[in-house]
This record gives C-alpha cells, sequence and structure tokens, in this order.
C-alpha cells in the first residue's frame, strides 16, 4: 500500500479533477481548491476536505495551511495569471513539492523560473508520447526521467539479439544505454541482470540513457 501523504489540488477543471480522483483512489488524504462553489460542492463528498478559495489570495491559502502539505498541484486552466500568483504563493508559504499545469512552453517557462518543482503539459505531453510509440514500435513504454535521461522499456525481436549474454552485446558501449530489467516472454522478471545473462526471443528489456540513443536502439532490435 502507497505511503499516506498530503496532497492539495488547486483549480477542479478537468486535470485538477482527474487528479483528485487517482489520489482518492489511491487512498492519499486530498484538499481540493476552487474559486467555483458549484464544482466545490460537487468534490465534496468525495475528497477529505473541499473549500471555495481564491488562489490569488495569500490570506486564504495560508489559512489553508497550504505550506505544510507535503505535495500542492496547481491545476488552473486558462487563467495564466492566478496560476503564476498561485505558485508565487505556495512557494512563499514552505510548500515543499509544487507540480503545475500549463498552458503552452512560456506559461512552462515562467512557472519553473519562480519555483515549480515540475511542470506539465497533459495535451502536449500526451501528443509527443502518442508520437514517439508510432515512430518507436518496439518501445512498449518509456519515462523522461530529466532531460537528459530517459528509462524505457524496449522490445527485443531482432534474432541477432537472441542467445548473447549482456556482455557480449555490450549495450553501454555500442548503444549507450544501460540494461536495468529483463522481462523474459514468460513474464520472468530479472531486476538484477548481470554480465553473463542471456537475451532470449522477444525479452522485453529496461534500459536508462539518452532519448536519441533509445531511438537508435528502437531502430536495431525491432
Amino acid at each position: 500500500m502507497a505511503r499516506k501523504e498530503s496532497f492539495a489540488v488547486i483549480g477542479l477543471g478537468q486535470f485538477g479533477a482527474s487528479l483528485c480522483e487517482s489520489l482518492v483512489d489511491a487512498g492519499q488524504e486530498v484538499l481540493a481548491i476552487d474559486v467555483n462553489e458549484e464544482v466545490v460542492n460537487e468534490y465534496a463528498d468525495r475528497v477529505m476536505r473541499a473549500v471555495i478559495a481564491d488562489a490569488q489570495d495569500e490570506d486564504a491559502l495560508r489559512d489553508l495551511d497550504i505550506g505544510n502539505f507535503d505535495h500542492v498541484y496547481i491545476s488552473i486552466g486558462q487563467n495564466i495569471e492566478a496560476s503564476i500568483m498561485a505558485t508565487l504563493i505556495a512557494k512563499e508559504l514552505g510548500a515543499p513539492d509544487i507540480i503545475c499545469r500549463a498552458e503552452n512552453a512560456n506559461h512552462a517557462r515562467v512557472l519553473e523560473k519562480i519555483g515549480a518543482n515540475q511542470v506539465v503539459r497533459p495535451e502536449h505531453d500526451l501528443a509527443k508520447r502518442l508520437v514517439f510509440q508510432q515512430l518507436n514500435p518496439s518501445v512498449v513504454d518509456y519515462v523522461q526521467l530529466s532531460k537528459e535521461t530517459t528509462l524505457a522499456e524496449v522490445n527485443v525481436n531482432n534474432p541477432k539479439f537472441f542467445g548473447k549474454t549482456l556482455d557480449e552485446l555490450d549495450f553501454r558501449n555500442r548503444y549507450n544505454v544501460n540494461v536495468i530489467i529483463i522481462v523474459g516472454a514468460n513474464e520472468k522478471v530479472n531486476q538484477m541482470p548481470q554480465a553473463e545473462d542471456i537475451i532470449r526471443p522477444h525479452d522485453k528489456i529496461t534500459v536508462v540513457g539518452e532519448l536519441k540513443a533509445i531511438r537508435h536502439l528502437n531502430d536495431i532490435v525491432g
């Protein structure tokens, strides 16, 4: 079971509402905040607490003790000014982890500059993910850990890899990625692969490396 933490979700549009539902399903404590009374009433029975408040009102957020929540999601939609002000206030009140939804690249840049720990652009990120997976069919799934590092699960379908050890294939030097997990066709998981472990037909390997290296690997193993 996931460790219980405290979450505040500011802005109950489509994205914020989805966050609340996912957090509640995971057994987490959620404070839901929106300026719209009708929306807040809709979530009153679903979360730990739902409050009508203006995210640009520092006194209101201080009274809600925003700075002491483990995680603060600022998911305000098209009101970019309100999003920026809420982020500034949450930061000043000491919130340790602030995750913001951005409308566009410039909005994201501003949020990062003023102290957001993470900025997401749901529609943009989903589009990139769909296109990447369509253009790299051997990549089952991936997570961008940073601007430089990506973790991806890749199907090995190229017979040239079958029956060879990790040492023989030398993924690190040949393809600039590190293999950290091997999942066999029988779903058996090898979480600490060693140099002598063998790649078998249609294994899935989890690798870490730069995105361009993973794209290159996709072209070779697919």
